[in-house]
C-alpha cells in the first residue's frame, strides 16, 4: 500500500521541475491542428495518451479516429472518454473494421458498452479525415498510436489530399531495441512491432509516402508507469483521472499486469514537447516480418531512440493531474 504521506511527497516533487523544463503555454492562434487515430481499449497506454491531449492547451484537437479490430465499440469507448474528460463535443469518426488480433484483447470493453450507440451512425474515418485536411491543408498533424489501417486507406482513397498533412507522428516500429530491452540487460535486438506488424501494407506506404514522418519506436517507448506515479495520477479525484482510474482497472485485471507501458504517450509529446525525446534522420523500411530496417540511403523519416524519462513523466503527470481542459 502507498501511504498518504507518500503520495503527498511525490505530488510536490512533480510540481517542483528544474528550470526549463517547462513547455511555454501557447497563444490560441499558436495551437497546432492535430488528429488522434487510436485503437484505444486493448493496451491501456491510449487512455493515458488521449487524457494528455485533452489536457494540453496549446492543441486543436480536431477529432479522434478508431483503428483496428472492432472500430464500432472503440468509437464508443472514445465518445464516453471524451465526455468525461469534459469535450465530449470532440468528432469521433469510425475506421474500417478489421479481423480482431489474438494477441490483443479488448481488455476495456466493459466500460465501452456502458456508451449508448449513438442515434446517427458516426463518420467514416477516412472520409472525415479528408474533409479535415481540406479545409486546413499544410496545418493539420496526424497521431497515429494503432495499426496504420487508416493512414493507409487515407492514402490510398486521396494520395494527392493526404500530402497535404503538416506531418504524421506515430508509435510504431523497433529500430536497434525490441521489447524488454530496457537498458537492464544485454538487448536482444529490434522486434517486429504490434502496430507495424498488424498491417504491413499499410506502414509500408506511409513509409514510401513522402509525407513528413516522425517514429517513436520501442527503443524509446517502453516507459513504466510505477507505483508511485499511478498512485498520484489516480487518487488526484477527477472525472478524467476517474475515467483512466477505471480503464486501468479492466485492463490490469484482464492482464494480471499491474504496471502499464506507456509507449503511445511518447508521440503525443513529441507534438507538445519535443525536448522529451529529441529525433535524428533516418531511413527505415518496413520487411515483410514488419520490422522497420535502418537501411542506408536518404532518410525519410526523423526517429527518437532515447527519450528524456523524467521529462516524459513530469508533463503527462502535471497535465493529467493539474492541467486545464483544452477547449477549441
Amino acid at each position: 500500500m502507498i501511504s498518504r504521506r507518500l503520495v503527498v511527497v511525490l505530488l510536490s516533487f512533480l510540481f517542483v521541475l528544474p528550470v526549463g523544463s517547462q513547455t511555454p503555454k501557447s497563444s490560441p492562434s499558436a495551437r497546432e491542428k492535430v488528429i488522434f487515430d487510436t485503437d484505444i481499449g486493448d493496451d491501456i497506454d491510449d487512455a493515458f495518451a488521449l487524457g494528455l491531449l485533452l489536457r494540453s492547451p496549446q492543441v486543436e484537437l480536431l477529432g479522434v479516429t478508431s483503428a483496428w479490430g472492432d472500430t464500432a465499440l472503440r468509437a464508443r469507448l472514445l465518445q464516453r472518454f471524451v465526455a468525461a474528460g469534459g469535450r465530449g463535443e470532440i468528432p469521433v469518426a469510425v475506421g474500417r473494421t478489421t479481423a480482431p488480433a489474438t494477441d490483443a484483447p479488448f481488455t476495456q470493453a466493459a466500460w465501452a458498452r456502458r456508451q449508448p450507440v449513438a442515434s446517427q451512425p458516426l463518420p467514416d474515418a477516412v472520409s472525415w479525415m479528408l474533409d479535415q485536411i481540406r479545409r486546413a491543408p499544410g496545418e493539420i498533424t496526424l497521431i497515429s498510436v494503432a495499426p496504420l489501417t487508416n493512414v493507409g486507406d487515407l492514402l490510398d482513397r486521396d494520395p494527392a489530399l493526404a500530402h497535404k498533412l503538416k506531418r504524421v507522428v506515430i508509435m510504431g516500429g523497433s529500430v536497434r531495441r525490441g521489447y524488454g530491452d530496457l537498458g537492464y540487460r544485454p538487448d536482444h535486438g529490434p522486434d517486429p512491432e504490434y502496430n507495424i506488424r498488424s498491417d504491413i501494407a499499410a506502414a509500408r506506404k506511409l513509409f514510401a509516402s513522402g509525407i513528413p514522418l516522425t517514429v517513436l519506436p520501442l527503443d524509446s517507448t517502453q516507459l513504466k508507469l510505477d507505483e508511485n506515479k499511478r498512485a498520484a495520477l489516480f487518487s488526484s479525484d477527477t472525472p478524467l483521472t476517474d475515467a483512466i482510474t477505471t480503464l486501468y482497472e479492466q485492463w490490469t485485471l484482464s492482464t494480471s499486469n499491474p504496471t502499464p507501458t506507456l509507449y503511445d504517450i511518447l508521440a503525443v509529446e513529441q507534438v507538445l514537447d519535443p525536448q522529451t525525446c529529441p529525433v535524428q534522420s533516418m531511413r527505415l523500411i518496413v520487411d515483410d516480418r514488419g520490422l522497420t530496417q535502418e537501411t542506408p540511403g536518404a532518410a525519410n523519416v526523423m526517429v527518437c531512440l532515447e527519450p528524456d524519462s523524467d521529462r516524459v513523466f513530469h508533463l503527462l503527470l502535471r497535465r493529467l493531474i493539474e492541467g486545464e481542459i483544452n477547449r477549441s
